[in-house]
């Protein structure tokens, strides 16, 4: 039989404690299911339970710094319960709280919520073009939007213009029925989500009507110069390597861009190379251009996401290695 070991965190005020966690709470849950614990509270004390001390250790770790997080009045949901617990030998992980970037229309703080994502912010803030390169749910896109919103209002941009690739899984716009606005909105829906998030309805449409903020298929890029803009490319991993010289060699003075991809994901016919895959091998080693890589554990959305993904990665794994005998 197990020997059970319990560790008593004593708190000053537990109110805050319940406001993170609160009765049969699931963030609760996932701590105790992380760590294989069993967590109580008793008036002005946690008590932690366990057959492993270095699990314990981990509780009391993570359960102090959610308190730090709470005196701070920081967002606290179940990936950042999650996120602590595996990156506890990370002192890093501690400037997450602080590294806010933009304040929504509604109040919401944007920020980095792994060290992926601070590394990709990061390498925006520091280069002229970046590579946002990871799986679905990583924030690639959003944080991109946000940065962009954050150089308009401090003036160091004067529009941001948003594109991507409106031919995917070999549909062509012509053979969709409509006008051109109609045969795009699809491909641009994600955009203009995060655009209505990040910055509300009517902002984004003074914005639209007086051309601050641009959105277009990439088709539209080729022939133009772009100065003076915040420029970012989604899902780039189904563009042609043409398409990809192309929009790169669109830069202006006094613009960024951030191009964003998931090449696990490419929709182009057979044969055709992905531009975001061929790119990472002409542009690595030119100053000034960053590619920041993100993985699983940079996926913020639901927990399962983060599963199915990795699940997926093994399976690639093992298809390769049975094609390489």
């Amino acid at each position: 039989m197990e020997e059970r070991l319990i560790s008593t965190v004593n708190i000053e005020d537990t109110q805050e404690l319940w406001n993170i966690f609160g009765e049969f709470d699931s963030k609760v849950r996932t701590l105790e299911e992380l760590l294989n614990v069993n967590i109580v509270f008793r008036d002005n004390s946690i008590k932690i339970i366990g057959s492993s001390p270095e699990n314990i250790n981990k509780a009391e770790k993570t359960i102090k710094i959610l308190h730090d997080m709470e005196k701070k009045k920081l967002d606290i949901d179940e990936h950042t319960i999650r996120y602590i617990v595996e990156t506890l030998e990370n002192e890093e992980i501690r400037s997450l709280e602080n590294d806010v970037i933009f304040i929504t229309h509604r109040g919401k703080q944007v920020k980095p919520k792994t060290l992926g994502q601070k590394r990709y912010i990061s390498a925006i803030m520091n280069n002229t073009i970046v590579f946002g390169i990871g799986p679905a749910g990583t924030g690639k896109t959003y944080l991109a939007m946000a940065m962009a919103v954050h150089y308009l209002k401090k003036k160091e941009v004067s529009k941001i213009i948003l594109t991507r690739p409106a031919v995917e899984a070999g549909e062509k716009l012509g053979f969709l029925p409509g006008d051109l606005q109609t045969k795009v909105d699809p491909y641009l829906r994600p955009i203009y989500d995060a655009l209505h998030d990040l910055i509300g309805t009517e902002t984004y449409q003074r914005y639209m009507e007086r051309g601050v903020i641009e959105v277009a298929p990439l088709a539209y890029m080729r022939g133009r110069t772009l100065d003076d803009a915040f420029i970012i490319l989604d899902e780039a991993q189904n563009t042609t390597s043409e398409q990809m010289k192309m929009f790169l060699t669109r830069l202006g003075f006094g613009s960024k861009a951030v191009v964003t991809g998931d090449i696990t994901q490419i929709d182009l016919p057979s044969g055709v190379e992905s531009g975001l895959v061929q790119v990472t091998k002409i542009l690595r080693d030119i100053e000034g251009i960053e590619f920041v890589f993100l993985t699983y554990q940079d996926v913020v959305r639901h927990q399962l996401v983060q599963k199915i993904i990795n699940a997926y990665n093994r399976y690639e794994e093992k298809r390769k290695e049975k094609q390489k005998v």
